[in-house]
């Protein structure tokens, strides 16, 4: 096939690109900005496109298909002119499902956990041997890349979410794939991050149960009140439906031990919501037809999905954690977690807020009380990220402890005067745990972990 693409360069559009290239298809793009890692690995592949832009003369009637990024615009020229010629234009969700009809399709959903539930199905099928096909939306550990599309693979693991496909279809990309086998880890709507009302954010979870094929599989979360709830809602669907929840466990010097039968098995992740993450991932892996054992054994050598509760460096006794935190009760779960994990350890939390969600006193509020475990509670906010210079920050720091709700909260305002905080720290007996919904300010971790050891 001739296959062009719209937007090229985005995480997803440029691995795909890259994918089918390797099948023998015929590939183009444009894209009016390309970043790495997308520019370095297009180049690599010869797919960079000579010229940054958009180029309606690329397109021409001879083209298969056209596959839209969701960074294109609908007023965008080559678009417009794909549209002229009649010619077939797909999202890349759509694209990925006709290009998978004829294999198992696994698709992971859930406002949050669904990265860390793929990753530990595809780690368990890798360890395994066993060939299949992927999507996903992040780089994981021992995949170098975020998609893998084959003619003859038998399956195809994908982490769906619920967002628009394309400027052209609204529909969530996860309603375009019909999974085969569906998990969602759980449905938790953000007033302050989503752009839809709450019922609307329930319904695109329940369109996508009623998007499983006909005697297809659910597998969901039972310990989440509101997927409960949908589940109860979506009776009519003729699917299996089949409930997990999390195992028992123990925690012993450092260690989290995950009880099978007589048996402990080994962990390197830890905290509930990982035990809840392997549950959901071993329910999905038995309907693959991977047996307990096969699971278990597996499943011991899993590390983390990056960024998720990832260990970053450890000296003395003392270790450093990173994760992405995005919402208060993710905060106060992973400070949890670490806290459980090593308990004789007292923990310096860091979270960093994005400057603007530090000034709305209403989103600010639903974090009273998320850092109340944490030993040494720290805010940190960049400054430098406020757009007006002349911002009024006076009462900032008296806000944060106050919608805390701790008096503890050390606030720190700017990147160097966090990395005095760390070198001035004595580390000895303490933990720390580094948390951001961003790129912590382009932080590099490990040198933030040297600086938190330099005075133990």
């Amino acid at each position: 096939m001739r296959i062009h693409f719209i937007a090229i360069g985005g995480s997803i559009m440029h691995n795909l690109a890259i994918s089918l290239a390797n099948q023998g298809h015929q590939i183009s793009g444009s894209d009016d900005q390309i970043v790495e890692p997308s520019r370095t690995r297009l180049l690599e592949a010869h797919l960079l496109p000579e010229e940054i832009g958009w180029f309606p003369e690329k397109i021409t009637s001879d083209i298969d298909a056209v596959i839209l990024g969701m960074h294109a615009e609908a007023d965008n020229p080559e678009l417009l002119k794909a549209q002229e010629l009649d010619l077939k234009i797909y999202s890349f969700p759509e694209f990925v499902y006709e290009q998978s009809k004829q294999k198992t399709r696994v698709v992971i959903a859930g406002s949050y956990g669904k990265t860390t539930i793929t990753s530990m199905i595809m780690h368990v099928l890798k360890t395994l041997g066993r060939s299949f096909d992927y999507l996903v939306g992040a780089q994981l550990e021992g995949f170098d890349r975020l998609v893998n599309l084959t003619t003859d693979n038998p399956v195809i693991i994908i982490e769906g979410d619920e967002y628009y496909a394309s400027t052209l279809d609204h529909r969530s990309k996860f309603h375009l794939y019909h999974p085969n086998i569906a998990l969602i880890s759980n449905v938790e709507w953000d007033n302050f991050k989503s752009v839809i009302s709450q019922e609307d954010y329930y319904d695109q979870f329940r369109t996508f149960i009623d998007t499983i094929v006909l005697k297809g599989t659910l597998v969901y979360n039972k310990e989440d009140k509101v997927l409960q709830s949908l589940v109860g809602e979506t009776m009519v669907c003729k699917i299996n439906r089949h409930g997990y929840k999390s195992p028992e466990y123990t925690i012993n010097k450092g260690i989290t031990y995950l009880h099978y039968g007589d048996e402990q098995i080994p962990l390197q992740v830890f905290g509930k919501h990982n035990l809840s993450n392997i549950a959901g991932a071993y329910t999905v892996c038995e309907w693959l037809g991977v047996k307990k054992q096969e699971f278990f054994e597996a499943i011991k050598s899993f590390k983390s999905s990056i960024r998720y509760l990832e260990f970053v460096a450890s000296q003395d006794g003392s270790v450093v954690y990173q994760d992405f935190a995005h919402t208060p009760a993710k905060l106060r779960w992973s400070i949890h977690a670490v806290k459980e994990q090593f308990p004789q350890k007292e923990l310096v939390a860091v979270i960093e807020l994005s400057a603007y969600d530090s000034l709305n006193k209403e989103f600010l509020a639903n974090y009273r009380g998320a850092m109340d475990e944490a030993d040494i509670p720290v805010v940190f906010i960049n400054k430098d990220s406020f757009k007006e210079k002349n911002k009024n920050i006076d009462h900032l720091e008296q806000d944060i402890r106050e919608y805390f709700g701790n008096s503890s909260v050390q606030v720190v305002l700017d990147l160097s005067n966090l990395s005095y905080f760390l070198e001035d720290f004595k580390s000895k007996g303490y933990n720390l745990l580094f948390m951001s919904s961003s790129n912590y300010s382009g932080v590099n971790m490990v040198s933030f972990a040297d600086k938190f050891f330099k005075n133990d």
